[in-house]
């Protein structure tokens, strides 16, 4: 593949719901330009953008790929973006690195979850938008009812630029309202100059708003068609390419990703009104990155992936400059020098070795040391560092356990490879719960997540519910003696004092203090009793939770000169603080999540009577526009377990959420009396088994 200059490139993702066919529009997009000789399917599990074995067995894209295209001696980087909402961390990434996105989306009067998703991430970072409808074969088709829908959620500024042939199992072409052509037949298909019959009067309606939407975009070109004087074809491509650009145009193409229909009209629309870098320069500390080939290098690495084999692979855009094989860059976020070794283009499952890479294209580099996704490459002259990539916080969370010793021994680099890969997925060992927990998107995404543990680096683990954090504490004031004596033929162990409890204020931890007078307790042995209490309070006296804000004071006891100890005084402090605990009105604290759910209008009054049977309080709703509302509540963390799938299905995926732990309080009486009941039993059945 030959350089080409940042104005002959178009970076564009392709983007939809889950199963709206971007993978197989991907896929005849290649096919029309001549990289393919023949057509592969997600059902044969051949397609060059879905190539992992994962994705092959699923059936549906886990990873955007990168597939480059030539078409009229121009170069598009193609970006297949995952749809589904679990696998959302890529279309942030792709975000950043493209100017335009293709929303993908079938004939029919809803519009999925996905592709609204990419329309407001494609409005947060200012892309240029066009619509491919696709499916227009399917016998469901209801291209007029989705024309209808999107006029009613994003206005007039989504403009048909094309008109279907034949209807469903009919369709046969597309109409093109720039050249007045129709084009029959997949592929390009078989050309025709006169507008068949009953299509006339669609035609005229329709290529008047298409012009409306063009003058627009132009003043010279508004003021001759207010004039009365007609637009030429590459008077109205060039108006519908500055309104793209702007975001007052969004136009909308059809076809057929199975059949070809519609993909080599959709090809010439992709390097006709979609800008390119030149066009959309990016922006650094209030300054343009030019994408001159000759300025200084700013590359950007929007996604890493880990190969067991390989190793990893950095995918980067250059935004200025040029990445050379084997230049020594600076990695201006991580502060230290790369070298380049591997540079190459991706072309989905396979790749073509690169000498360099100029501004605005697209590459990928193996067997960096340091760079990860979010990092800039530079010259460590002028260290540009871009600003790092935002992912979503996870959603949803479990416990993992390693099955085996060796995969036990294994798990900690395999999670490092995988978090590497997937910025959106989060590991932590929590040893107050006693568990290693994985967060991430939702089910699916944590079931890809533990599948690659195991396929890729041969790690198997056994999954649990996530344990919830609690507290324990006390409310009131008690005493109580700890004595610990035990003679068993020599020098025996002898530990006694007498403890007093007392609640501190939420959030004030744990404070210990000697009141011993007249050397009941020797000095020396102080320690050990704080020592004795602390390793309690860690483990808890109830259920088995941390114990917090707490004071503990030391007024008594007694000692052996003989038999005395440290281990002695530590069980005797542990002890006494059990005793007196119990004696002190204990309670359960429970996490407390503070959440802002974003939901429907129509599906607020579910979302509601939901949460409060999670025994949440609501603290207010407030119009979010675009026909949303957000509740905010206060809802404990232990019914919130499965919330990211309950509410997907309350809202049928359109529902989202944000949380954060707000504070503790008081677990409700039977709640704590099931839980300490459940520690108990596990208790006696873990002794049992010793």
């Amino acid at each position: 593949m030959k350089t080409y200059t940042p104005d002959k490139i178009r970076n564009v993702a392709i983007v939809g719901h889950g199963g709206c066919g971007k993978t197989m529009l991907v896929e005849h997009m290649l096919y029309t330009a001549g990289s393919m000789d023949r057509l592969g399917t997600v059902e044969a599990g051949n397609t060059q953008s879905d190539f992992d074995p994962l994705e092959i067995r699923r059936k549906i894209s886990l990873n955007a790929t990168v597939v480059p295209i030539e078409w009229h001696d121009h170069k598009i980087n193609l970006i297949d973006v995952p749809g589904y909402p679990d696998f959302i961390g890529d279309l942030h990434g792709v975000a950043r690195v493209v100017e335009s996105m293709i929303l993908v989306c079938e004939a029919k009067r809803d519009l999925d979850v996905g592709f609204e998703l990419a329309w407001e991430i494609a409005e947060q970072h200012g892309l240029a938008r066009c619509i491919f409808v696709n499916k227009l074969e399917r016998d469901s088709a209801d291209y007029e009812g989705l024309i209808e829908t999107l006029h009613a959620r994003y206005g007039r500024k989504v403009v048909s630029v094309q008109i279907p042939i034949g209807h469903q199992a009919a369709f046969s072409g597309v109409l093109d309202l720039i050249n007045m052509k129709v084009y029959k037949g997949r592929d390009r298909g078989v050309e025709m100059d006169e507008v068949p019959a009953g299509y006339a009067e669609q035609a005229v309606e329709r290529r008047e708003k298409m012009m409306d939407a063009a003058a627009e975009g132009d003043d010279d070109l508004a003021m001759k068609y207010l004039e009365g004087q007609e637009l030429t074809a590459e008077e109205v491509e060039h108006g519908l390419l500055v309104g793209t650009e702007t975001g007052r145009v969004i136009p909308m193409l059809m076809g057929s990703a199975q059949s070809g229909i519609g993909v080599a009209t959709l090809l010439d629309r992709i390097i006709g009104e979609l800008p390119s870098p030149v066009e959309v320069p990016r922006m650094h500390k209030e300054v343009e990155l030019d994408p001159d080939p000759v300025g200084p290098l700013a590359a950007f690495c929007f996604k890493t992936t880990a190969d067991p084999y390989v190793g990893r692979i950095n995918y980067i855009r250059v935004f200025s400059g040029t990445l050379k094989h084997d230049a020594m860059c600076w990695n201006s976020t991580a502060e230290k020098e790369e070298k380049v070794h591997h540079l190459f283009y991706p072309h989905g499952k396979t790749q073509e070795n690169a000498t360099e890479v100029p501004a605005g294209d697209i590459c990928a580099v193996a067997k960096l040391q340091t760079t990860m996704t979010g990092d800039t490459l530079s010259s460590a002259k002028e260290k540009i560092a871009m600003e790092k990539i935002t992912f979503p916080d996870p959603i949803y969370r479990i416990g993992i356990k390693p099955a085996t010793k060796a995969d036990e021994d294994k798990l900690g680099p395999a999670i490092t490879k995988l978090l590497e890969e997937d910025p959106t997925l989060r590991y932590t060992r929590d040893p107050q719960l006693h568990q290693e927990i994985l967060e991430g998107m939702g089910d699916s995404h944590l079931d890809v997540a533990i599948e690659k543990l195991k396929v890729r680096f041969g790690v198997t683990v056994t999954t649990e519910e996530a344990r919830v954090p609690y507290l324990e504490t006390i409310r009131g004031k008690a005493k109580a003696q700890g004595r610990h004596k035990r003679q068993t033929g020599g020098k025996g162990q002898f530990g006694d004092c007498w403890l007093e409890l007392e609640p501190l204020a939420r959030g004030a931890g744990f404070v210990f203090e000697n009141k011993v007078v007249g050397g009941a307790v020797p000095k020396n042995f102080i320690p050990a009793i704080e020592k004795g209490i602390l390793e309690t309070m860690t483990k808890g006296f109830q259920a088995g939770h941390h114990v917090v804000d707490v004071k503990a004071t030391v007024y008594d006891g007694s000692y052996h000169d003989v038999d005395s100890s440290e281990m002695a005084f530590k069980i005797a402090g542990s002890l006494a603080f059990k005793a007196a605990a119990a004696n002190a009105q204990p309670v359960i604290l429970e996490p407390i999540m503070e959440i802002f759910v974003d939901a429907p209008d129509n599906c607020v009054g579910d979302v509601v009577g939901d949460l409060n049977t999670r025994r949440g309080r609501i603290h207010g709703m407030e119009p979010t526009g675009a026909g949303h509302t957000q509740v905010h509540a206060h809802v404990p963390m232990g019914t919130m377990t499965r919330y990211a799938l309950d509410l997907r299905s309350i809202t049928k995926g359109r529902g989202r959420f944000r949380q954060a732990v707000a504070n503790y309080e008081e677990l409700p009486h039977a709640e704590s009396l099931a839980l300490v009941a459940a520690y108990e039993k596990d208790r006696v059945h873990h002794e049992e088994e010793h």
